[in-house]
């Protein structure tokens, strides 16, 4: 129950901020490169620099899009591992009401 409280609570809420994070950075980027591109004299050197700095970005938004969805998906996991367990104790707690009737 930790891990998901930490999931739940830490993990995936700083995942969805990192990708906002990089969501503002990417439109950062796209700004300076394309205002670097309309300013330079060499074209070709001001486009292998967008080109690295998108690579740069794109590969980070990646990783962190992976990260929070490997979050989410160990989420999911540990709630229906738990919902399972709570579907038991009431299947049992059903059972035992059942028994009661032919007790009595």
């Amino acid at each position: 129950m930790a891990e998901l409280q930490q999931l739940q609570e830490f993990e995936i809420p700083t995942g969805r901020e990192a990708l906002l994070g990089n969501h503002r950075a990417l439109l950062r980027v796209a700004d300076y490169c394309e205002d670097n591109y309309a300013k330079a004299t060499d074209k070709r050197k001001a486009l292998e620099e967008t080109m690295a700095f998108t690579t740069q970005a794109l590969a980070s938004v990646a990783y962190q899009v992976g990260n929070l969805a490997g979050h989410t998906l160990r989420m999911l996991d540990l709630q229906g591992a738990a919902l399972r367990q709570v579907e038991a104790r009431v299947s049992t707690l059903g059972q035992v009401r059942g028994w009661e009737g032919v007790l009595c």
